[in-house]
């Protein structure tokens, strides 16, 4: 039993010490913001387990280590994360299945997110440039770059009611025809170890990563469309953070772009993760919200059903947070973004004055903003890896 304990001692004492990073987070406001945190560490430490225990270079798999129970950096409700980990040199077989979302898209990362550091992006491409076969079948061979440690794949999807998820394998056709190296405590005790570094140093690079992008900006303000950090090619994103009381309101205006195939809207918590956009309107897509005869989306973010008590269709929900990040993406874009023609702008109003700000939206009964939840949990549901 001793020999046991000493094994998981390294994970033990990460947890505890990731408790303590947790409970004295200096965003803390309320006993919400508490338990929130707490909740947050739960998907950390199995996050950890996740990548250590997964982990081997000879049999690399896709990993999906960010889902609706494990968040983190400012995860995009509408996307499905997957990671392969790569050993430089060696040569590797990715096949799949191209499903209908909107977007699909590969990234090989130099190393990985730290406090201190952001990772290096290596490689970045979209499905554009497969060969997709009419069945939708592709497959392409990859040989690990100097430097290359992690092969990241996003699968995006704007409209949440109709596009399904793909399939996707990764293999080395050097060692796919070999068993599993046997199982020793060494090989144990280093993934326990792995864990625990991983579980505290992602809540320590969550923490600091917001404060050298969202935070350097005035509060309640976007960026103009530009590059995401350690992004893709043909994506930008629009970053920010909010303060609103529980009287207020922001209206985010930004013209629909249809130069692409995903466009979005989402807030998230001062963990730097997204919030509940299950059972919550927290995030919503061009093909989700309502566009105005002028071709603005205006999205509303407030904590109160802003239009007389109602909801809208474009109602981004704070749930509870009366701080907290902002994100706007545009994916596969076939042109590039100014400000002057696809930026956002921000007006922050009285909760009471919502309606004579928006002249073309129809407030929702509260059954119909019901249906929209509803729809969003089966979507989820559908979509999701847990």
């Amino acid at each position: 039993m001793t020999e046991s304990l000493d094994l998981t001692k390294p994970l033990q004492d990460a947890i505890a010490e990731a408790e303590e990073l947790i409970a004295n987070a200096p965003f803390i406001r309320t006993d919400a913001d508490r338990l929130e945190g707490y909740d947050y560490l739960a998907g950390r430490i199995r996050m950890a387990m996740q990548t250590a225990f997964d982990y081997d270079l000879d049999r690399p798999i896709f990993i999906n280590p960010t889902h609706q129970f494990s968040r983190q950096g400012l995860d995009n409700p509408d996307a499905i994360y997957f990671h392969a980990n790569l050993r430089e040199g060696v040569t590797y077989v990715v096949r799949g299945r191209r499903g209908t979302s909107a977007d699909l898209s590969f990234q090989v990362m130099g190393g990985a997110y730290s406090a201190d550091s952001a990772a290096t992006s290596l490689m970045a491409f979209d499905d554009r440039e497969l060969d997709v076969a009419d069945d939708g079948t592709y497959e392409f061979t990859y040989v690990a770059e100097p430097g290359a440690k992690t092969l990241i794949v996003r699968e995006v999807f704007c409209d949440w009611d109709s596009e399904e998820r793909g399939t996707i394998t990764i293999e080395r056709p050097d060692t796919i025809d070999q068993p599993a190296k046997a199982l020793t405590r060494e090989t144990l005790a280093k993934k326990y170890e792995v864990a625990a570094r991983s579980l505290t140093g992602s809540i320590l690079t969550w923490f600091e990563f917001p404060k050298w992008f969202q935070y350097k900006e005035p509060v309640n303000t976007l960026t103009a469309p530009q590059s995401t950090p350690g992004g893709l090619a043909s994506q930008r994103s629009s970053i920010g953070h909010y303060e609103l009381a529980e009287d207020q309101a922001m209206i985010i205006s930004v013209p629909r772009c249809d130069d692409c195939t995903y466009q979005a809207a989402q807030i998230g918590s001062d963990w730097y993760a997204s919030t509940d956009y299950e059972t919550h309107q927290t995030s919503l897509t061009k093909a989700q919200a309502e566009t105005d005869p002028d071709g603005v989306i205006r999205f509303v973010v407030a904590e109160r059903p802003p239009y007389d008590g109602k909801p809208v269709a474009n109602w981004l929900e704070t749930t509870g947070h009366r701080t907290g990040s902002m994100m706007l993406r545009w994916q596969q874009l076939t042109r590039d973004l100014t400000q002057d023609a696809d930026g956002p702008t921000i007006q922050v109003v009285p909760l009471a004055d919502v309606p004579q700000h928006l002249p073309h939206t129809t407030p929702l009964t509260t059954e119909e903003y019901a249906a929209r939840i509803a729809a969003r949990q089966r979507s989820v549901a559908r979509r999701m890896i847990s």
